[in-house]
């Protein structure tokens, strides 16, 4: 099973590799989108499905993110500068938003942090001496590597499935060492993972700044990507449509975010081409959400587990039904 795991994630990075050459430049940069927001869902995957927090606020961070890139380039300093910082000026703020985590929990918690996302709209739309208000920034350049320009859309998807790539191993480390554990145990069941000796204040605190940190990246890709910064993409829908991506591909699955981000962003794009649907696609899209949340209330990646707990059950009720046969022959 472990070499057919990894046999489909090569498959996947060779296929994701070789599609750009196919494909033409709103398709590249259709999957380059794709992966800046299975990075943000990375981080809203490991606060929300494995820390058990509930966040409507994530669209902030991507803001914050794609804020301090531009404001960085427009300082006259480099990329590799204003990517590391989105990151850590993420983490911090999210490291502040974590402490109401700690007094209020569920749907208190998810409205704290809606009202966080829309404070923070409001000053990108407001403070135009810092953001450009509803005019935004323009001319956000894209990096050069070692003298090769990344201006056009192949080479910066591939420093975006770079990137992608290197957080979900860094991701994907995390979850596998103690703190990982921690956080699953912590949304299992806090007052047990607190009685053995998990601090439950830290790790809220630390799933929160993770994972803005993820969005604060993706956010200063995102700036980069579109080469042009104003408020409307950070709203608090963009933060339920990023909640729902989340829920749709699997709350604590972590292959969840790609599936969930690919449903949230693709599939919008390919239902709008689809002649005959073209003019309904968005009804269609929200119909099929809503009925796949109906039926799937613990996203698509649950598929699997709930065939095999299916199994298991008929299994355990055949076997109980034969014990009962044999106990009835003996007697």
């Amino acid at each position: 099973m472990k070499k057919l795991h990894v046999f489909f994630i090569a498959a996947a990075l060779a296929a994701m590799l070789i599609a750009p050459q196919f494909l033409k430049n709103y398709g590249v940069y259709l999957l380059s989108y794709w992966l800046i927001f299975i990075i943000a869902t990375m981080g809203l995957n490991l606060t929300v499905g494995y820390a058990g927090q509930k966040s409507l606020g994530h669209a902030a961070f991507l803001g914050i993110g794609a804020y301090t890139m531009a404001l960085v380039l427009k300082a006259g300093f480099s990329f590799w500068l204003g990517l590391p910082a989105a990151a850590v000026l993420c983490f911090a703020v999210g490291l502040a938003l974590g402490f109401p985590a700690l007094r209020v929990q569920t749907i208190y918690l998810a409205f704290a942090t809606l009202g966080f996302n829309t404070a923070i709209w409001l000053v990108m739309r407001n403070e135009e001496w810092l953001t450009g208000g509803t005019f935004g920034i323009n001319n956000v350049a894209r990096p050069s590597l070692f003298g090769l320009s990344l201006e056009g859309n192949r080479p910066y998807y591939y420093l975006v499935l770079a990137v992608a790539v290197l957080l979900a191993l860094a991701l994907w480390g995390l979850l596998r060492s103690p703190w990982g554990k921690a956080f699953t145990a912590l949304r299992d069941n806090p007052i047990r993972a607190e009685s053995l000796g998990i601090s439950v204040r830290g790790y809220t605190l630390l799933s929160f700044a993770i994972g803005a940190a993820y969005a604060g990246v993706a956010g200063g890709l995102f700036a980069s990507l579109v080469q042009f910064i104003e408020p409307a993409p950070f709203t608090v829908a963009a933060s339920i449509m990023m909640y729902l991506m989340v829920v749709v591909g699997g709350p604590g699955y972590f292959w969840g975010p790609v599936l969930g981000a690919a449903v949230g962003v693709v599939l919008p794009e390919w239902l709008r081409d689809v002649p005959g649907v073209s003019d309904w696609y968005l009804p269609l899209f929200g119909g099929a959400v809503v009925l796949l949340m109906v039926w799937l209330p613990d996203g698509l990646l649950s598929i699997p587990d709930r065939i095999r707990a299916r199994r298991e059950s008929r299994e355990a009720s055949q076997a109980r039904a034969a014990m009962a046969q044999k106990v009835g022959v003996v007697q």
